[in-house]
């Protein structure tokens, strides 16, 4: 799911970029307010959510609402200076008894899944899977410290969503009614092309001149969690490339380091596999066509027609299986090796999931 575009204003070039903090990030919060407002009849002037990562943000509502058997809250998103569609939207979250556990519905600006292949199931609001635990755990903690069921309807809304929606890749995915509510670690990076492939750099530099020979570039939080599963890598080998193997793969061919790990979710690593060398959303997409001739070649010709028709690399992947999965892990060394351009560098591909799974590996030759 995905809520990004590049807007005009951009900060002075003379000071660092400030992250900010995603839609999911800021509905735990407005949830974390909203649950202590319906159970206690009284509102927090701030909420403290502990994010994936162990960073710990205060949040302070912009306004608060309640009625009979319902409380909401609103946290306006900060992206920093992150060029984000969503920077400065209000994020909603009404907190209302319920049944059954904690169960999540779209409002108003809060899109609704339609099709196969996204992190939550047609039919279903769009909050992705680390939101849902994010927010199930703060309303599990609050029951639990009021010796109440925790069982709660939570229902988000992004005033004006529907319209952000239009900016991003929602409709293209079957996403309708609005934005999706994002985040697998709550932080906004800054989205600067030239400060973040800087900082790739920075991180080959120390590699080498800590006289390590095993580095690291994942594309994200998760699949830098199957590295770590894999290798015992000191921090300073794990090198954030982000959507910029670009980026990591000329510096590294211009500066080597003997062993390089690239890990990554399978549509990321299948646009790799396909050429891309910007794995960014805005600016590489996936070749459908040619992921059907990838799961020819990986035994599912039968299955192609379907995969030329897939919605997303993950219902492609439902369809092929992990045959599929393989197929992206060797093209995308053969990417690599291609940028590399014969740097005496031995390369290992690792394709996960959404959670950080290992669909596939290719190891170092």
């Amino acid at each position: 799911m995905l809520g990004r575009m590049t807007k005009p204003d951009r900060p002075p070039p003379d000071r660092p970029l400030r992250t900010g903090w995603t839609t999911g990030a800021c509905a735990t919060a407005a949830a974390k307010i909203a649950v202590a407002g319906l159970l206690d009849g009284r509102f927090p002037a701030e909420a403290t959510i502990a994010l994936p990562r162990g960073e710990t943000p205060v949040f302070a509502p912009s306004g608060t609402a309640q009625g009979e058997g319902w409380a909401e809250a609103r946290v306006v998103k900060d992206a920093g200076d992150d060029p984000d569609v969503t920077h400065r939207a209000v994020i909603v979250a009404r907190v209302a008894h319920g049944r059954a556990g904690v169960r999540f519905f779209a409002g108003e600006g809060v899109g609704t899944v339609t099709k196969p292949g996204l992190p939550v199931p047609p039919g279903e609001a769009a909050v992705n899977p680390v939101p849902r635990e994010m927010i199930s755990t703060v309303l599990r903690d609050a029951a639990r410290d009021r010796g109440v069921p925790a069982e709660f309807d939570v229902t988000l809304s992004v005033p004006g969503g529907r319209e952000l929606a239009r900016k991003t890749w929602n409709p293209r995915l079957g996403i309708e009614g609005g934005i999706s509510i994002l985040g697998t670690t709550g932080v906004v990076r800054p989205f600067s092309c030239a400060a973040w492939i800087a900082s790739i750099h920075r991180g080959v530099d120390v590699a080498r001149a800590s006289g390590l020979t095993h580095v690291a570039g994942a594309t994200g939080a998760m699949s830098e969690r199957a590295v770590r599963t894999l290798h015992d890598l000191p921090e300073i080998a794990l090198l954030d490339m982000g959507d910029f193997a670009g980026g990591l793969l000329k510096y590294l061919r211009r500066h080597p380091v003997p062993r390089l790990t690239v890990a990554g979710g399978i549509g990321k690593m299948t646009k790799l596999g396909q050429g891309a060398l910007d794995l960014h959303s805005g600016r590489s997409q996936v070749d459908f066509a040619q992921l059907a001739e990838m799961a020819g070649t990986a035994g599912a010709g039968d299955r192609a027609d379907r995969v030329a028709r897939a919605n997303t690399v993950l219902e492609a992947l439902d369809i092929v299986g992990p045959p599929l999965a393989e197929r992206v892990a060797r093209a995308a060394e053969a990417t690599i090796l291609s940028a590399l351009r014969g740097a005496p560098i031995a390369v290992e591909t690792v394709v996960t999931d959404r959670a950080g799974a290992i669909l596939a590996r290719r190891p170092f030759a």
